[in-house]
């Protein structure tokens, strides 16, 4: 395949024709001197092209050569790096584009720079806040296990007591690992969707009769924001879209007021788009939390948050399943007021009748 060149003109041409302004200034005013300028006017006309011809066609193949022999080495050198970040093309003149190319490569490692520098970030803390997770029921189990063999376990009583201890905390260490697994899952897109057609509403209400229970101990009412008559059909993963709403119900009720409200709305959002909506009355996410409050683990109350249980993964998974489904999810929130998740899934199509 035939090498393209862009070849650049510009230094050449200006160079040789400063070069030949020069000189032939010099020749005038010497030929003037000599009061020969008349006489000579047309030999001089002649060296001027003569001389503009040959410092244009020296300038140009020196300046391509050492371009091609000392900057090249940089493409070369770089290439080693990047090969698909500079074309193969020969180096010439055109000095423009060489600086071009280099700035937007250096442009584009900065970014990856800064990229990795975000990524070690995340890693470091995912790895403190993995560990932190594993290790308080791990040591909890510990703890009761050894008591046990330290001689407690004669109490019948006693071991009874501290056995179902130590199962609360096995069934915390498996439910962080099962969620730890479908998050792998979800971000590696290895987890196939079951798309049906379903009734959003009645999903909703058999969330609210698992909850049930949960909402009672908190006085938390759950609740619709209307009463809707008509069913509102959905495509999606039945599934997976109940484990989004259970996680939000169940995290409006962690950290909702007791005696307060969760209220689910569903909402016509565009032609083929519905929103879901999950409110409480809660205490509400700080501003300058809301950002991550969908990392790993993350959590908004370093200290206490943890006494309500759960695998710190809840929020995560959320956005990775309905980020697999295509949608979005939102999220506003006000201190002391109350916060809204919301989400948006696609419409069933209308079935043939």
């Amino acid at each position: 395949m035939a090498i393209k060149l862009k070849k650049s003109y510009k230094f050449a041409f200006r160079s040789a024709l400063l070069i030949t302004i020069i000189l032939a200034l010099s020749l005038s005013l010497f030929l003037l001197y000599l009061k020969q300028f008349q006489d000579n006017w047309y030999i001089l006309l002649f060296l001027v092209l003569l001389v503009f011809a040959i410092s244009f066609g020296i300038i140009q193949v020196r300046v391509e050569k050492y371009i091609y022999r000392r900057i090249k080495k940089i493409y070369d050198d770089v290439s080693l790096l990047e090969s698909s970040s500079f074309p193969a093309d020969p180096v010439t003149t055109d000095m423009k584009t060489l600086t071009e190319e280099i700035e937007k490569f250096a442009l584009d490692k900065k970014i990856e720079i800064d990229t990795l520098k975000i990524r070690e970030e995340y890693r470091k803390d995912f790895l403190g806040n993995i560990s932190h997770e594993l290790k308080t029921p791990l040591f909890t189990v510990q703890g009761y296990i050894l008591t046990l063999l330290d001689g407690a376990m004669d109490d019948k009583a006693v071991r009874k007591k501290y056995l179902q201890r130590a199962q609360k905390g096995i069934e915390r260490l498996i439910y962080i690992i099962r969620d730890l697994d479908l998050i792998t899952k979800l971000e590696v897109g290895d987890l196939n969707l079951d798309l049906t057609d379903f009734d959003i509403i009645e999903l909703i209400e058999s969330v609210f009769d698992l909850m049930e229970m949960k909402a009672a101990k908190k006085n938390i009412t759950l609740a619709f924001d209307m009463n809707y008559e008509a069913p509102i059909y959905v495509r999606a993963d039945k599934d997976k879209i109940q484990q989004v709403l259970s996680n939000l119900i169940v995290n409006s009720l962690k950290y909702g007021n007791k005696g307060g409200t969760t209220e689910v709305s569903v909402e016509n959002l565009i032609r083929n788009k519905v929103i879901v909506r999950v409110t409480d009355n809660g205490e509400g996410i700080p501003e300058e939390h809301i950002p991550r409050i969908f990392e790993r683990f993350y959590r908004v109350d370093k200290s206490g948050s943890r006494k309500e249980g759960g695998s710190g993964l809840g929020l995560s998974i959320v956005k990775h399943i309905i980020e697999a489904h295509g949608e979005k999810i939102y999220v506003e929130s006000v201190v002391d007021v109350g916060s809204e998740f919301s989400f948006t899934l696609e419409k069933a199509k209308p079935q043939a009748n």
